[in-house]
C-alpha cells in the first residue's frame, strides 16, 4: 500500500498550487522541496503580471501567501532533496537521502535553474558573477556591472540593478530585446542603462574578483573588454529534472513532456511548470498547469 495519495516534487508556485487543490481534494499528500518553498520567484524583486494584485507584489510576498494558503489547509512540506524515481509498478517510488517513500501518483513540479554561459560562473560565483539581482545588487552600489541576456527577466532585473549600480552594460546577443514592450520602455528610459547589441559574454576579467568582462560582437567579430566590477546572467533556464533518469519522456533540452492533461508518458505521473516543456512559462501559467494535473491526478487515484 503506499504512503500517500500523492506525492509534489517542488513548492513553488506550481508545487504550492497543486498542493492547494490536493488538500481539499482530501487526498492524502506531501510536498517535497530541497530548498525554500516559494522557488525561483522568491528572488524576484516585483511580480506586476499576476491577476489580482493591480499594484505588483514582491516575489517573496507572493511566494509567502501561496504557503500560508497551501498550510492552512494543512498541507505538509517537508525540505528533502529526491534522488531518482522508480515509476515502473503501479505504486512510485520517490527515493530520497537514506529512505524511500510511495506515492499513487506524483506531480513533478522542480522547475528549473538559470543557465551558465561557461564563461567562470563556478570560480567567480559569489566573487562578481551572480544570477539574481535581488539577492546581490546591494553588493554593487555605486559600481558599474554587466548584465547578460535580452527576455523578461534579464530586463527586469537590470532595471532593479541601477537602483544600486551607478552604470549597467546590458548585452544582448541580437539587435533587439525578447522583453515585452512595458520593460523596453522602462529599460530605454533609464539613463543608467546602456544597451550592447549583437553581443555575446566569452570571458571574464579579474583575480580576486571580476574587473571586466570580455565580450564579443557576433556581426563585426570585433572584441572588446567592458570595465566592471560584477556580472549578472540571464540567459535561460535548464530543467531541475536530472533526478528523473529517463523515467519520463522529455524533450532535447530535458523538459518533462506532457499532455493537454499535464500527464506524462507514464500514467498516474504529471508535470507542471518550469520543468515541463511548455511555450510560456510564467507563474500564471505553473498556477494553471498545477490545477490541471491536481484534478488529474485525482481522477486518476479514483479509478485505480
Amino acid at each position: 500500500m503506499a504512503d500517500y495519495d500523492l506525492v509534489i516534487i517542488g513548492s513553488g508556485p506550481a508545487g504550492l498550487t497543486a498542493g492547494i487543490y490536493a488538500a481539499r481534494a482530501r487526498m492524502k499528500v506531501l510536498v517535497l522541496e530541497k530548498a525554500v518553498p516559494g522557488g525561483q520567484i522568491i528572488v524576484t524583486d516585483w511580480v506586476e503580471n499576476y491577476p489580482g494584485f493591480p499594484e505588483g507584489i514582491s516575489g517573496y510576498d507572493l511566494a509567502e501567501k501561496m504557503k500560508i494558503q497551501a498550510e492552512s489547509l494543512g498541507l505538509k512540506i517537508e525540505t528533502a532533496e529526491v534522488r531518482s524515481l522508480n515509476l515502473s509498478e503501479d505504486s512510485k517510488e520517490i527515493i530520497l537521502k537514506g529512505r524511500s517513500i510511495t506515492a499513487k501518483s506524483v506531480i513533478i513540479a522542480s522547475g528549473a535553474s538559470p543557465k551558465k554561459l561557461g564563461i567562470g560562473e563556478d570560480k567567480y560565483m559569489g566573487k562578481g558573477i551572480s544570477f539574481c539581482a535581488t539577492c546581490d545588487a546591494p553588493f554593487f552600489r555605486d559600481k558599474t556591472v554587466v548584465a547578460v541576456g535580452g527576455g523578461d527577466t534579464a530586463v527586469q532585473e537590470a532595471i532593479f540593478l541601477t537602483k544600486f549600480a551607478k552604470k549597467v552594460y546590458l548585452v544582448h546577443r541580437r539587435d533587439e530585446l525578447r522583453a515585452t514592450k512595458i520593460l523596453q520602455e522602462r529599460a530605454f528610459a533609464n539613463d543608467k542603462i546602456e544597451m550592447v547589441w549583437d553581443t555575446i559574454a566569452t570571458g571574464v576579467e579579474g583575480f580576486f574578483g571580476i574587473e571586466g568582462v570580455r565580450v564579443k560582437n557576433v556581426k563585426t567579430h570585433e572584441e572588446k573588454t567592458l570595465k566592471a566590477d560584477g556580472c549578472f546572467i540571464w540567459v535561460g533556464i535548464e530543467p531541475n529534472a536530472d533526478f528523473i533518469n529517463d523515467q519520463v519522456k522529455t524533450d532535447a533540452f530535458g523538459f518533462v513532456m506532457a499532455d493537454a492533461h499535464m500527464q506524462t508518458n507514464v500514467p498516474g505521473v504529471y508535470a507542471v511548470g518550469d520543468v515541463r516543456d511548455t511555450p510560456l512559462r510564467q507563474i500564471a501559467t505553473a498556477v494553471g498547469d498545477a490545477a490541471i494535473a491536481a484534478v488529474s491526478a485525482e481522477h486518476y487515484i479514483e479509478n485505480l
